[in-house]
């Protein structure tokens, strides 16, 4: 006689397993702890084996359709009949349901091992030793951000170029063309890393050439005006935020590097008594010196005093142990009511490049290897970080000198190195 939902919801647990037949070779065992588990039995090759179906009531005898009350949405849970109806069909082409639930488990598993996410992190965790830290990061959220929420979990041999377009399509939908450039790039390096190391059949980026619309070219915000500059620095000197930014905006048209850099300085690299700031660029994986200022040297005197003690020249303002944010300067211009089109962090190294070489006539190779440019000499070879010392730092001096000037209200007259002020 089959079995009903009420005899199964009375079965009563004994001293030993208790077995509850249905029909065609489906019975639910009972054990002594209460547990109750579908069982099939069927004969392959001559063989009795048994195959699970899973434990009721979560797998119900028939099956059925349940209703999800949020969302509203239906959904069916195959019951104990079905799924030994399906195991009967495959033993009608001759598969052993068994076998074959073992392989389907197997090449699951081998699928999740090459998901999107699964590979890019492991050509990530291979190449990064390669890139600076900055530019790792980066690149890592962007995936962690863009792409992995969407794909992350899908095998990569089966990611067709559509689903790749609507990733990078979200991210241009936000207004960050460039990053979904940059996002569509870094997908199609993960692509030909799954082709190289067998996981894949193609690189489905190749087909979305000019799928975006191509990024117009932009530069920096900076002010490059001599009078506009000497306001600037005014603005800067009127900082009332903490110290420590303080300090970074003063020193940001002193030095001209790489806003990450400075925001990121160590006071190991820094010898005031000297006057030099000796670090690896974070763009190159060069070493580079900075010359400092007496200007320089004495702002980093007097944020010595409190910074001193730690790592960090910036730290943060919510822990020592990190640099200041990224967003901090940035933040600390807008506040002061500085423009995102007139001046941005990185606008202090055009600043510097624009006014050494047109209003103080400084040798553009000069100017090119102090912003830790490639500058080559006549044989083509690079220039190493103590090339020109001398005259480089007597060109930050200079510049100092005249940002002074500029602050205090002089305006220039004349060009290329015959400067005079009012």
């Amino acid at each position: 006689m089959p079995l009903t939902d009420t005899a199964i919801r009375n079965a009563k647990p004994g001293a030993k397993p208790v077995k509850l037949f249905d029909e065609r070779g489906l019975f639910l065992i009972v054990t002594p702890s209460g547990g109750k588990w579908w069982r099939f039995r069927y004969k392959f090759d001559g063989k009795e084996k048994l195959l699970s179906l899973g434990v009721y009531p979560d797998v119900p005898l028939a099956s059925r359709v349940i209703k999800d009350e949020e969302t509203g949405k239906t959904r069916k849970i195959k019951g104990a009949r079905e799924l030994r109806d399906e195991a009967r069909e495959l033993l009608a082409q001759g598969i052993d349901p068994g076998e074959n639930r073992k392989a389907q488990k197997a090449t699951k598993q081998n699928r999740a091992a090459s998901s999107f996410e699964v590979v890019a992190r492991e050509w990530y965790s291979k190449y990064a030793s390669s890139w600076s830290e900055a530019h790792g990061e980066r690149i890592i959220r962007r995936f962690e951000r863009d792409v992995f929420p969407w794909i992350g979990g899908r095998p990569i041999a089966d990611i067709a170029p559509s689903e790749l377009l609507s990733v990078v399509r979200r991210v241009e939908s936000r207004g960050a063309l460039e990053t979904a450039h940059r996002a569509l790039a870094n997908c199609g390096q993960v692509f030909r890393y799954a082709v190289a190391t067998g996981r894949a059949e193609r690189d489905p980026s190749g087909d979305l050439r000019g799928a975006l619309p191509p990024v117009k070219g932009e530069h920096f915000a900076a002010v490059t005006e001599p009078k506009q500059v000497g306001q600037l620095l005014r603005t800067l000197d009127g900082y009332e935020g903490t110290f420590v930014v303080a300090c970074a905006l003063r020193l940001a048209p002193l030095v001209f590097v790489r806003p990450g850099e400075l925001r990121k300085a160590e006071w190991k690299d820094i010898n005031l008594d000297a006057g030099e700031w000796r670090y690896t660029v974070t763009k190159t994986g060069t070493p580079h010196i900075v010359p400092l200022s007496t200007q320089a040297v004495s702002i980093l005197r007097e944020l010595h005093a409190l910074t001193g003690t730690g790592r960090f020249v910036f730290p943060g303002a919510r822990s020592t142990i990190r640099p200041m944010s990224d967003n901090a300067i940035l933040a600390a211009l807008r506040r002061m009511g500085i423009p995102k089109d007139e001046m941005s962090g990185h606008g202090f190294r055009a600043m510097a490049r624009t006014i050494l070489d047109e209003v103080l006539g400084v040798r553009p190779d000069l100017i090119e290897h102090q912003l830790a440019h490639a500058v080559r000499d006549p044989n083509g070879r690079a220039y190493n970080r103590t090339a020109h010392l001398p005259e480089r730092r007597k060109m930050m001096q200079q510049w100092a000198d005249y940002l002074d000037k500029l602050k205090a209200g002089a305006e220039v007259i004349g060009l290329k190195g015959n400067v005079a002020y009012l």
